[in-house]
């Protein structure tokens, strides 16, 4: 008969009073457990499995297990996966390790430092800005299907940060904007309904902003909603060519 168990070797480490680790430091270990092998469970059951019924002790992040909050990515078998949607089946009968995601500090287990990636977010302003706010009585700023198609593709990010883990520039620069955020910026500065291009044209143009990017294209390859961060960047490499054009050839023109 064939076995209804399953191992996951999961990635252990418990810092005495707190404090951050990179991967390959300060002793962390992996920890095999058999959980049961249901087709219909992904790893994030069995994670919660182990936690309820094995060890109260793991940790990791998770939230809607719908793949729309992007809480429980890790590393699944070396990969950067959504655990909510990463089937047991998909690897049994096989061992499965589980690590938090790579090129990120861990704080305990499975649970990764995210502060430098949301100063990266927060550098890119992500939200709409407008010089001129018309009175709320005049009503919404409306947009047009095609303004919205636009941009709908990169307004899909969860900040599920697997487009990281799978960037080899994030690893090798640690100031690099990354994936998400660029593709972010790229769906406010193409919004119908955002004048903020300017300001955020400094980060994005940077060394560490879009012209970082290797176009590798593994951040596109990971991604869980088909934002194609990847395509976004190219794209802001462009607006960023015609933009010093514009200056070069229309410098009276230019704000």
């Amino acid at each position: 008969m064939p076995d209804t168990t399953i191992t996951l070797d999961v990635f252990r480490f418990q810092p005495d009073g707190g404090g951050h680790a990179r991967r390959s430091t300060d002793g962390p270990t992996f920890k095999a457990y058999r959980v049961p092998y249901h087709e219909h469970w992904v790893v994030l059951d069995a994670l919660n499995w182990i936690k309820d019924e094995l060890d109260g002790t793991l940790s990791y992040r998770w939230s809607c297990r719908m793949g729309v909050c992007g809480s429980c990515g890790m590393m699944v078998n070396g990969v950067p996966k959504l655990t909510c949607a990463a089937f047991l089946k998909d690897y049994y009968p096989g061992t499965i390790r589980v690590e938090p995601l790579t090129y990120f500090a861990v704080e305990r287990d499975l649970i990764v430092d995210m502060d430098g990636f949301l100063g990266k977010l927060k550098s890119v302003k992500p939200w709409l800005i407008r010089e001129n706010e018309k009175p709320v009585d005049e009503g919404e700023y409306l947009q047009s299907p095609n303004e919205l198609a636009s941009f709908k593709q990169y307004s899909m990010c969860i900040n599920c940060l697997l487009c990281y883990a799978a960037c080899p520039v994030v690893g090798a620069e640690e100031d690099f904007i990354g994936p998400a955020a660029l593709a972010i910026a790229q769906r406010y500065n193409l919004d119908s309904r955002d004048q903020g291009a300017a300001e955020r044209a400094d980060a994005l143009s940077a060394d560490e902003g879009a012209w970082g990017c290797t176009f590798v294209g593994e951040c596109s390859e990971v991604c869980p909603k088909n934002v194609d961060p990847a395509g976004a960047i190219q794209r802001v490499k462009v607006d960023n060519v015609k933009d010093w054009y514009r200056k070069l050839l229309m410098p009276w023109g230019h704000r």
